[in-house]
């Protein structure tokens, strides 16, 4: 038995033994240096499809994991210091009006967000007013995944988002037609 201990200890002595070093890898990606990143549009969301598709801008890249978050612009409001302070809600978001209700959705690739107008199939959006579909002010915030995975992240407010993610309204790209 002590011979077959031996012959075992021998063996893997021989096989463990290490020849030259082989040529270096390429190096990878640094998972930090992944930011968020928004951009702006302004478009008018028209018939016969009622929805919009929005080129991501060739300078932002969007991976598999990243999570894409769009707001609408639903005007101004005073805030408690007398300013003036846009408010944003996050799609999908629900509109009651005069002659039904109908929602902001949206979804979207790594090229594009497609924003459009869904509701009942007896929702008829041509009567809807301009105020509804012309010149819509939507922000697109790209967040990687291991800022979206952050348990004090409220994507219900835009504010908070902007504040995790680090972005100002400097660093949002505003995309002109």
């Amino acid at each position: 038995m002590k011979k077959l201990a031996l012959l075992f200890t021998l063996a893997v002595v021989l096989i463990s033994c290490e020849g030259p070093e082989g040529p270096p890898g390429f190096d990878g990606l640094d998972g930090s240096d992944f930011v968020a990143q928004s951009y702006e549009r302004v478009r008018s969301i028209t018939a016969p499809d009622y929805n919009i598709l929005i080129n991501h801008p060739n300078d932002i890249v969007v991976f598999e994991t990243d999570v894409i978050l769009v707001y609408k612009s639903f005007g101004q409001v005073t805030a408690s210091d007398g300013l003036p302070t846009d408010v944003w809600r996050l799609l999908p978001q629900t509109v009651y009006t005069g002659f039904g209700e109908f929602q902001y959705n949206y979804d979207y690739t790594f090229d594009d967000v497609e924003i459009f107008l869904d509701g009942p199939l007896s929702t008829d959006f041509n009567l809807l007013d301009a105020e509804y579909t012309d010149n819509q002010i939507f922000r697109i915030i790209i967040l990687p995944a291991e800022l979206a995975s952050n348990p004090l992240l409220d994507i219900t407010d835009y504010d908070s988002v902007m504040n995790l993610a680090g972005l100002t309204t400097q660093d949002i790209i505003t995309i002109v037609q």
